[in-house]
């Protein structure tokens, strides 16, 4: 390469030829960097100051040296400009404001000006053949490839995958996993991220996702569609689940995935080191799903909590340990597997539970509705949970519960949001008292209780609630731990999350609390335009 700049004719074009099939890129590619090294050669020769260009033909190898001049009557710049007179000279018919080109003699390159040239044909090679592997890999996302292990480094695995490498981090091998230089591995892409110094391409063996396109390869119903891998979960090297539907009656969707005597499951769990795999039946019904989920062990009873998007499950008290799991690993892979968080309790837990959760609730109605333990009791059995849903539902419900009657549900409701206005005041001046302006109340879907937690997250005007993106206000906490345990300010959720606010809700809270910013730049454009039209100025 050294030599091509000062290479016939000939070299010039098998040197071009010879990089781009030797690195897969385009011709046109290394001719234009050929091109560029020499003009940048030449620029070095005749001075900086010249717009200096070259054109090497790919089909006969012809290289043409020159320079680009404006035509001008008084020549200011001797490099960039000439007069009229030797523009006719150079182009006939030549006039002021031309561009015309001033032919450069042929230019013997030195073994410095050759290096040069050689730097930049690499530099520009190097970045065509990264934005080839880039191309080449960008949509290849979610994809099992095979390479070979190219080195070991800081605990990453270095793969080579034939005309690009990838890297499998840390985080994404499977423990206690040993691997050589030189050995064959599987794995699946898992992004792909543009960098300056190349693309890079990131393979994990840990990601659940490698497990079902292993499982894709080795049951030809996943692969047709018939069979679907609803959800997967794992606790790489350890232990995994994956919730299956059958999309065929005749077929069964779990005795299809482990195959005959085995067959099929153990290629996967071979190529997982050995890891094990529960495959269990999908159903949209949650409650069917989880007690499927947390297999082997048995479930006495599901309930579910919607608003808090968590499962209670309650396990006969000889089935505790193995519905935990050891070291919680099965209620963890079924939480994962579910999307949901799981309490695992006993029958003895679960009837303390509900006895506290009852006393608490009847202790609560009692006092603040001024009502006896009797009536509070009854209401408590009826489901009502909050004052709210005494005070709002309808008269015709409340009365319809049996020893009540019109008379005493309007005096319950009465009392009900008579109680509900205490707290709001209480609340209120609980919120005045951190310092919570007033204008944060005018805001949609902000309760006193609400704006309370705002000033004791430190958060008391508008100004400091504009600031928030939606998910630092209303995000939900993070049900399932993430792995190792590790906790990320984020997991906690956002300021309001405890309430059950909606995405839509937080953006409208947000752009309300904004406004105030659009106001402000309207009344100063205002202000501008009076100023200007004033005769005074």
């Amino acid at each position: 390469m050294a030599n091509a700049i000062s290479a016939n004719r000939a070299e010039l074009l098998a040197i071009a030829n010879s990089v781009a099939s030797e690195k897969l890129i385009d011709k046109a590619i290394v001719i234009e960097a050929i091109e560029e090294a020499i003009q940048r050669a030449a620029r070095a020769r005749f001075g900086q100051e010249n717009d200096i260009r070259a054109k090497l033909d790919p089909v006969t190898g012809d290289l043409r040296l020159w320079r680009v001049v404006e035509v001008v009557d008084l020549v200011d710049d001797y490099f960039k400009q000439v007069d009229v007179t030797r523009a006719n000279e150079l182009q006939p018919g030549s006039a002021v404001g031309d561009f015309i080109v001033d032919p450069l003699p042929a230019i013997d390159l030195g073994r410095i000006d050759a290096q040069s040239a050689k730097q930049v044909i690499f530099q520009r090679v190097r970045e065509a053949d990264r934005e080839r592997q880039y191309e080449e890999y960008k949509d290849r996302t979610g994809e099992v490839i095979t390479g070979v292990v190219k080195s070991v480094e800081f605990g990453h695995i270095i793969v080579n995958l034939g005309r690009a490498e990838g890297v499998i981090r840390r985080d994404q091998q499977i423990p206690r996993e040993m691997v050589r230089m030189g050995d064959r591995i599987r794995a699946i892409i898992l992004k792909v991220v543009r960098e300056t110094r190349g693309p890079q391409i990131f393979l994990s063996r840990a990601h659940p996702d490698f497990m079902k396109k292993l499982f894709a390869q080795e049951v030809p119903e996943i692969y047709d569609g018939i069979i679907e891998i609803k959800a997967a979960a794992r606790d790489p090297g350890s232990r995994a689940k994956i919730g299956v539907i059958s999309y065929d009656g005749s077929i069964d969707p779990v005795g299809a995935c482990v195959g005959m005597k085995g067959s099929r499951v153990q290629a996967v769990v071979q190529e997982l080191q050995g890891e094990k795999i529960d495959i269990i039946p999908w159903s949209e019904d949650t409650a069917t799903f989880v007690v499927n989920a947390l297999q082997p062990a048995t479930v006495s009873r599901v309930v579910l909590d919607e608003d808090e998007g968590r499962i209670e499950v309650v396990v006969p008290d000889d089935q505790l340990s193995l519905a935990i799991g050891r070291r919680g690993q099965n209620v963890r892979l079924a939480s994962q597997l579910t999307g949901r968080a799981i309490d695992i309790m006993t029958e003895a837990d679960s009837s303390e539970k509900r006895q506290r959760e009852f006393l608490e609730r009847s202790t609560m109605f009692q006092e603040e509705l001024d009502v006896d333990e009797t009536l509070a009791q009854l209401l408590v059995a009826e489901g009502f949970t909050e004052m709210d849903e005494v005070a709002f539902i309808a008269p015709e419900e409340l009365a319809a519960i049996e020893g009540f009657d019109e008379e005493l549900a309007e005096e319950l409701q009465s009392r009900a949001q008579e109680a509900l206005e205490r707290r709001e005041a209480a609340a209120r001046e609980l919120r005045r008292s951190l310092g919570v302006e007033d204008a944060l109340a005018e805001m949609p879907h902000l309760t006193e209780a609400m704006l309370v937690t705002l000033g004791k997250a430190g958060i008391k005007t508008l100004d400091d609630l504009a600031d928030l993106a939606t998910d630092e206000l209303v995000a939900k906490k993070r049900s399932e731990p993430r792995r190792g345990g590790r906790e990320r300010p984020e997991d906690k959720g956002g300021v309001l999350a405890e309430y059950g606010l909606s995405d839509d809700q937080g953006n409208e809270i947000i752009m309300a609390a904004r406004a105030h910013w659009f106001e402000d730049e309207d009344v100063s454009e205002s202000n501008g335009e009076a100023a200007d039209a004033d005769p005074a100025q």
